[in-house]
């Protein structure tokens, strides 16, 4: 780590919302949250990094797709590539696969509407740089609030990210917007790099969350950040 506090910085692409509720979860955590803008071309010394949820450029084109060729993208890239932990969630999930840094794609629910609700998740990898502050098997509940949250790949894909143990979570109960298999959120094969579609951030305080299950997440990545110092 750079310094005591794990430095994480949220970068902020034109039609972000959550970066402000990201940074605030960092803090919650304990963590030193950083804003970093979509033209910075450097991340100022920051340890990792979050790509919130939102509308990252009107969602023009498709969900991530301008945001993926943002200035900031180059330098997420190669921390990413060199071991830096990056997490993506909602918006921040489909930058990351725009990116090509995890694969698959996010489309369009497939009941065509937005969804937003309290949704129960298992985590099914407890090992990634954003999860280990959870147990293989545990169930949490966080909000989900998206149209495009729909995770499709083709069947090699899912096979592999199955075999492979990067399916990181789950949904339960209810899948909200048809991803294939239940699958929630995944990890590249080094598992520092993860999408989320549900909002972790929102679900850090019970005072304005559902439950604060999502705390682990930012909780996971300071960790993992003292063990790497």
């Amino acid at each position: 780590m750079s310094g005591g506090l794990g430095r994480i910085g949220v970068v902020t692409f034109p039609g972000s919302l959550d970066d402000r509720d990201a940074r605030r979860a960092i803090r919650a955590a304990g963590g030193e949250a950083v804003a970093l803008w979509h033209r910075d071309r450097e991340l100022h010394g920051v340890d990792a990094v979050v790509l919130p949820g939102g509308f990252s450029y009107g969602d023009y084109l498709r969900c991530g797709a301008i945001a993926r060729f943002s200035p900031i993208m180059e330098s997420v890239l190669t921390g990413a590539r060199t071991g830096m932990p990056v997490l993506g969630i909602c918006n921040g999930f489909q930058v990351l696969c725009e990116s090509h840094l995890l694969p698959g794609a996010l489309t369009r629910n497939d009941h065509l509407h937005f969804v937003c609700r309290d949704q129960r998740l298992r985590i099914e990898n407890a090992e990634t740089s954003w999860t280990t502050d959870y147990t293989a098997g545990q169930e949490i509940t966080v909000p989900v609030k998206n149209i495009d949250g729909g995770y499709v790949a083709d069947e090699r894909t899912l096979d592999a990210l199955e075999a492979e143990g990067r399916v990181v979570a789950r949904y339960l109960d209810w899948n909200p917007n048809g991803s294939r298999r239940d699958i929630a959120g995944i990890t590249n094969q080094t598992g520092n790099v993860v999408g989320l579609m549900p909002h972790a951030e929102h679900a850090v305080d019970a005072l304005t969350g559902p439950t604060t299950d999502g705390l682990g997440v930012f909780t996971s990545a300071l960790r993992t950040l003292v063990g790497s110092s």
